[in-house]
């Protein structure tokens, strides 16, 4: 390994943990007595933001600008319920979105494996799908920028994982071959499959054990538990 691309969202930061405890607790502050029961909304958040995420087209459109799209989430749970939007929508996306921010944390081995990562000598780059501001904010609140030689953020770069282009861009800055390099996160295709068609090899973070889904569609070069489970282990 000459080089390596790192995603960020769950990856190195724990992006996702927190979601069903701020969802929770938005909709208890944001629910005033006499409109919606905030366990009514939590229900059908739940729904909507499955609903509203599993459409690629709407996926790669949307994630651009979270606080746009969770209260698009919030505004489609409210018409299912039959509740008007008004400002109630956008009064919880806010709420969540600020106690998500607070909640986010580095997992406890991310730094340590960065600084070992720099000690060898590996050219990083930050690969990273998402919000231009949000993701720049999760970078400079944490500390990121220092370990990386080149940071490829979707809304800042005009393109995301899985474009072959996002790839190639951040090897070039590395000025790595993809053959001398490797790519690890928590997505099977954004950070394993398609990395893997241009000749990286692909490293999944399965933090949960939990192993492949039936008929995964990607065979990854290596299964790590952690990002210092592979540093250790090079």
């Amino acid at each position: 390994m000459k080089a390596l691309l790192l995603d960020l969202d769950d990856t190195l930061l724990d992006y996702s943990g927190s979601a069903p405890r701020c969802w929770e607790e938005a909709c208890l502050a944001c629910c005033a007595p006499g409109t919606v029961g905030p366990d009514a909304l939590l229900a059908a958040i739940v729904e909507a933001s499955r609903w509203f995420w599993e459409d690629p087209v709407r996926h790669r459109r949307e994630r651009v600008n979270m606080l746009q799209a969770w209260q698009s989430i919030v505004a489609h749970a409210l018409a299912r319920l039959g509740v008007e939007a008004d400002r109630l929508a956008a009064a919880v996306a806010r709420d969540f979105a600020s106690r998500r921010r607070e909640r986010m944390r580095l997992f406890p081995e991310a730094v340590e494996s960065l600084e070992r990562l720099r000690r060898r000598g590996v050219p990083l780059a930050l690969v990273t799908n998402g919000d231009a501001g949000q993701q720049r904010d999760k970078i400079e609140r944490h500390g990121l920028a220092a370990f990386f030689d080149a940071i490829v953020i979707e809304g800042e770069f005009g393109a995301g994982k899985p474009d072959e282009i996002v790839y190639r861009h951040a090897l070039a800055a590395l000025a790595a071959r993809p053959e001398d390099a490797w790519m690890v996160g928590d997505h099977l295709e954004f950070d394993v499959g398609a990395p893997q068609r241009l000749g990286l090899r692909g490293v999944w973070i399965d933090r949960a054990g939990q192993g492949l889904p039936p008929g995964a569609a990607v065979t990854p070069d290596r299964i790590v538990r952690s990002l210092a489970e592979l540093t250790e282990a090079l």
